[in-house]
């Protein structure tokens, strides 16, 4: 489990771009919320496939020093498939965007959920992943459950969603940073 910690303190900058990327897409979302479902499509595409391949890099660059890498590889290929296919299919309906979006939320939020559980031995503040896992679900089943849901109302509840996991994220990442100092420090 001490790779696990290795690596999370390694890539704390990643969080932290992660965290910063979901923010600025969320208050986009908030300053032009009228914007075009086939704008909206291509945003949250763009976001989702950068968040997929930043996180896939990183659990590639360090899959010989963990042994329990899947949760990181699941969420990163996820964040590829569904940015691809709504880059490939921008005039896809505003449901099937809708459960999209909702899948990758809930999946995402599962396999956080699951890499909390796994390091809560070796770190504090894994309540962080824990959050930003059940926030990812409901916000997916939020999505399921109010389909009919107007554009505006779906472009400010993806900025919520988007801010809200950024500012996780990067609390996440500055206790990561935070921990890798302080072990150095003793070292």
């Amino acid at each position: 489990m001490e790779e696990m910690i290795d690596f999370l303190q390694r890539s704390w900058w990643v969080f932290l771009l992660r965290g910063m990327a979901a923010i600025v897409f969320g208050i986009m979302a908030f300053v032009w919320p009228a914007l075009t479902l086939s704008v909206l499509v291509i945003l949250f595409g763009f976001y989702v496939l950068i968040d997929g391949v930043f996180g896939l890099i990183d659990a590639i660059r360090y899959r010989d020093r963990l042994t329990r890498v899947w949760p990181l590889v699941l969420d990163s290929v996820l964040g590829l498939v569904v940015g691809l296919m709504t880059l490939l299919w921008p005039g896809v309906t505003a449901l099937v965007l809708l459960m999209f979006i909702a899948a990758w939320a809930v999946v995402g939020g599962l396999l956080r959920i699951v890499l909390a559980f796994q390091i809560r031995k070796e770190i504090t503040g894994e309540w962080v992943l824990i959050v930003g896992g059940v926030l990812s679900i409901l916000f997916g089943g939020l999505l399921v459950a109010l389909p009919q849901v107007g554009l505006v109302t779906l472009v400010w509840l993806i900025g919520f969603y988007a801010v809200a996991l950024g500012v996780l994220f990067a609390m996440l990442a500055l206790r990561l940073r935070k921990l890798g100092n302080t072990i150095d420090t003793f070292a």
